[in-house]
């Protein structure tokens, strides 16, 4: 099984998506500031998320949630998930 998660700071609001297949770890490891690009806006809350049997299906969503217009709709979650069916 594969997650793709949106992270919104609660912080300052910034989001963050990404794709694992252990949901808690990662949180833990953006929350800890483990990791360079999350740590100076944690900490997260989880905004979305969403599971894949394979992880090509769950990187097709990635990849379409890092793109520009969904880049501009992920904070809501309405429109999001309308997009997403």
């Amino acid at each position: 099984m594969f997650i793709v998660y949106i992270l919104q700071s609660k912080k300052d609001g910034t989001y963050y998506t990404g794709l694992t297949s252990d949901l808690d770890r990662r949180v833990r490891e953006h929350n800890s500031g483990w990791e360079e690009p999350t740590k100076n806006h944690r900490p997260y809350k989880i905004l979305f998320t969403k599971q894949f049997a394979t992880r090509i299906e769950a990187r097709k969503l990635e990849i379409k949630l890092k793109s520009g217009y969904l880049r501009e709709i992920r904070g809501d979650l309405n429109k999001l998930i309308k997009f997403i069916g």
